[in-house]
C-alpha cells in the first residue's frame, strides 16, 4: 500500500515538472515571436460590433519607420473602389513623407508610444503564466498539430502587476501548445466573476472571454493568425457589450528600412 502510495505521490511531481516545463518553453517562445512581430507588415481583417452595430474593414499593415501605418484596403470584404483606393495611396505616401521630415523627439515619442501600447497587449498574455495555475488535461489535434492541452484556473495570493491585469484575478482558462515547438496555437480565457479592469471605474462581468489563435510563419516563429474578444463591462452607470474579431494573414518582411511601403 505504501508503495503504491509512493508511486502515485510520483506520478503526480512528473506531471507538475512536466507541465511547468511546457509552460516555461511556451513563454519563451511566445517572447520571441513578440520580439520578432514589428518587422512584419500584414493583411488585418477587423470586425467591430458596438450597440448593435456591425462593421467590417480590412487593412494592410505597414511598418513606416519603427510604427505601423494602417492603410484601408477594403469594406465589407469588398476592395475599394480605384477612386478610394488612390485616395488612401496618397495618405501613404503623405505619412511617410511626414515621419520622413519629424524632429527626433518626434519620432521618439511616436515609437515610445507603440512600444507602450505594445507591453500593454502583451502583458496579459504574460502575467497569465504568474496568474493561474497549470493543471496538463491531456492531448488535441488542433489544425493537424498534436497539442499539450492546458486548463488554468486563478493562483491563489497572485497580485496583479497593474490595473490593466487586475481582470485575471476573475478569469480561467484554457490552453493549447504545440507538442513540437512549444508554440501557443491557441489560448481562451473567460471571466468567471465580476473584477475591476482599466483606468476607469469599469467591471468586467462574466461573458467576457478572449481568444488567441497563432500560427507558424518559419522555423519556430510563430505570428497571431486571429484574435477574438467579447466584451461585458460596467463602466459607472453603464452597461457596455461589445466584440472585436481580428484576422491576420499575408505576412511579409517589413522593408529594410521601415518606410517603403508594399
Amino acid at each position: 500500500m505504501k508503495f503504491a502510495c509512493l508511486l502515485i505521490v510520483a506520478a503526480c511531481s512528473a506531471c507538475a515538472a512536466d507541465v511547468n516545463e511546457i509552460v516555461r518553453r511556451s513563454v519563451a517562445g511566445i517572447n520571441a515571436d513578440w520580439n520578432a512581430a514589428p518587422a512584419y507588415d500584414f493583411t488585418e481583417r477587423d470586425i467591430v460590433t458596438r450597440s448593435g452595430r456591425r462593421t467590417v474593414r480590412t487593412y494592410r499593415v505597414t511598418m513606416i519607420d519603427g510604427t505601423p501605418y494602417n492603410r484601408l484596403i477594403a469594406i465589407s470584404g469588398e476592395p475599394l473602389p480605384p477612386a478610394q483606393a488612390a485616395v488612401q495611396e496618397r495618405k501613404l505616401h503623405q505619412e511617410i513623407s511626414r515621419r520622413r521630415k519629424e524632429t527626433p523627439s518626434a519620432r521618439r515619442a511616436r515609437v515610445a508610444a507603440y512600444e507602450k501600447e505594445r507591453r500593454q497587449d502583451h502583458a496579459l498574455f504574460r502575467e497569465m503564466v504568474k496568474a493561474f495555475d497549470f493543471k496538463l488535461a491531456g492531448e488535441e489535434n488542433v489544425d493537424g498539430r498534436r497539442c499539450f492541452v492546458l486548463q488554468a484556473s486563478p493562483k491563489p495570493g497572485y497580485r496583479p502587476s497593474s490595473r490593466d491585469t487586475e481582470v485575471l484575478t476573475g478569469m480561467r482558462g484554457k490552453m493549447w501548445v504545440d507538442a513540437g515547438q512549444y508554440q501557443w496555437v491557441k489560448v481562451h480565457a473567460e471571466v468567471f466573476r465580476p473584477v475591476r479592469f482599466g483606468l476607469f471605474i469599469a467591471r468586467v462581468k462574466p461573458g467576457t472571454q478572449f481568444t488567441l489563435e497563432q500560427q507558424p510563419l518559419k522555423g519556430n516563429l510563430w505570428l497571431p493568425s486571429h484574435f477574438s474578444m467579447n466584451l461585458n463591462a460596467r463602466v459607472l452607470l453603464w452597461s457596455r457589450r461589445s466584440s472585436d474579431d481580428e484576422t491576420y494573414s499575408d505576412y511579409r518582411p517589413a522593408a529594410a528600412d521601415s518606410r517603403a511601403a508594399r
